[in-house]
């Protein structure tokens, strides 16, 4: 018979000690053998994934870069529409960068009471300069000037440019002010507005930020909204100045917005968790009878606006989607290339646009319910940034949105399922690496 010590000594052989000190037996032992196995290999392989999507985000990059130097000068269609009238409120649409920006700087320098301005970019060259002059000549004159743009979107710009006179108030909106923002999911959003408005009585939305880029390279989509359709983009405004400003800076006006059933704004909220301009998009697709014209310049929906594009086609919906066939964002394209199969065999008619970018976020519902705005169709705007956008139900505006949709589609091709099934294997292999990032774009 063994002696107590000795079979202590051969129990104790046959034991090991977890992380946490507690002795692990030969059975044990064995059993996670295989699970810190499988631990190591899916470790390995997510590093594998993660290294080939990194590589291939260089590649394409790499290969926009020698690509625009060599395209050619940007070019494409526009042209000048006349105002409609829809209640209380006169409508004008822009297309045209340029011209857009001559109408805000004549509204500026009409100002008698109040100038409030938003962008998400705002670029220091020729006409961001000129938009500074004149809005400073205003607030020397006396007028009451809010200025509020994104700290993110102008890293690049130079840092004596985002300074203002101290008689213009000035909002550098910043998404995490204190290190416990960093948890906080909500703090990660953007302010991707772009508004002006002039004395609550004319005021500017859509896709245009200030640059000279897109004073003549891009084709975009700005509503200037003359009347009291004015108001709710000016309470808009003052709402967000006054959570995010100055605590001894706020804005004491009231705009009384009232209730025009014709003529709505819808905004997120990240702070709320609240996304109305997601829900107008999908209430719009799920009611489209006849047609369906929607344009983004970030294609990359989610499953629930998806599967409404393509439930809207099955229903025999003429669904069409126009895209930038190569945008300022490249990752960004290929991966909105992911849902392009999904939506041609469901029969969503897909078109890219060619010869410039474009930046519109639009979308008209047959002929009649017309949105402009600065949501694109992707996750950050649907279910993360700031974002603003008019919904307007009036036939006089729709269809002139639908006959800037079919001149935009003369610069742009039809894709086919055919023409796209047949594109190359290696083009398919970095498509599938890059569609996880749908998630953070």
């Amino acid at each position: 018979m063994m002696a107590l010590p000795e079979v202590m000594k051969l129990a104790l052989e046959d034991e090991d000690e977890d992380e946490r000190g507690f002795a692990l037996t030969a059975p044990r032992k064995r059993a996670m053998r295989p699970r810190a196995l499988i631990i190591r290999v899916a470790v390995a392989l997510m590093a594998a994934i993660v290294a080939a999507q990194a590589a291939t985000v260089a590649t394409l990059i790499a290969v926009d870069r020698r690509r625009r130097q060599r395209s050619a000068p940007p070019s494409f269609p526009h042209e000048e529409l006349p105002e409609t009238r829809l209640n209380g409120s006169a409508l004008q649409i822009y297309t045209y960068g340029r011209v857009l920006y001559d109408a805000m700087l004549e509204a500026i320098d009409s100002a008698t009471d109040s100038i409030y301005i938003e962008t998400y970019i705002w670029k220091a060259d020729e006409v961001g300069e000129e938009f500074k002059r004149r809005l400073a000549r205003k607030a020397d004159e006396g007028v009451a000037v809010y200025v509020i743009f994104d700290e993110f979107g102008n890293l690049v710009v130079p840092r004596a440019f985002k300074t203002f006179p101290p008689n213009i108030h000035t909002l550098q909106y910043r998404a995490i002010r204190r290190p416990r923002h960093l948890l906080d999911p909500r703090r990660y959003a953007l302010d991707h507005r772009k508004l002006l408005i002039v004395d609550g009585r004319v005021a500017f939305i859509g896709g245009y930020n200030i640059g000279q880029t897109y004073a003549t390279e891009w084709r975009d989509t700005h509503l200037r909204i003359t009347g009291q359709g004015a108001a709710a983009l000016a309470q808009a405004f003052v709402d967000f100045w006054n959570r995010y400003g100055p605590n001894d800076d706020q804005l004491n006006r009231r705009y009384k917005r009232g209730y025009d059933p014709t003529l709505m704004v819808r905004g997120n909220d990240a702070m709320r968790l609240t996304f109305p301009v997601r829900d107008a998009y999908l209430s719009g697709i799920d009611a489209a009878e006849e047609r369906i014209r929607l344009t983004s310049a970030y294609f990359i929906p989610d499953h629930n606006l998806l599967e409404a594009l393509k439930a809207a086609a099955a229903r025999g919906v003429d669904t069409q989607v126009l895209v930038p066939w190569t945008s300022n964002h490249i990752v960004a394209d290929w991966a909105s290339h992911a849902f392009f199969t999904d939506c041609l065999r469901a029969g969503v008619r897909i078109f890219g646009y060619q010869h410039a970018m474009i930046h519109a976020k639009t979308c008209v519902i047959d002929g009649q319910v017309t949105t402009i705005g600065t949501a694109n169709i992707d996750r950050l705007s649907s279910v993360g940034n700031y974002e603003i956008n008019a919904v307007i139900i009036g036939q006089a505006l729709s269809e002139q949105m639908e006959r800037i949709f079919e001149a935009d589609k003369t610069n742009a091709f039809e894709l086919t399922l055919e023409q796209w099934k047949a594109r190359p294997w290696y083009v398919k292999a970095s498509e599938r690496l890059i569609k996880p990032m749908r998630l953070v774009l």
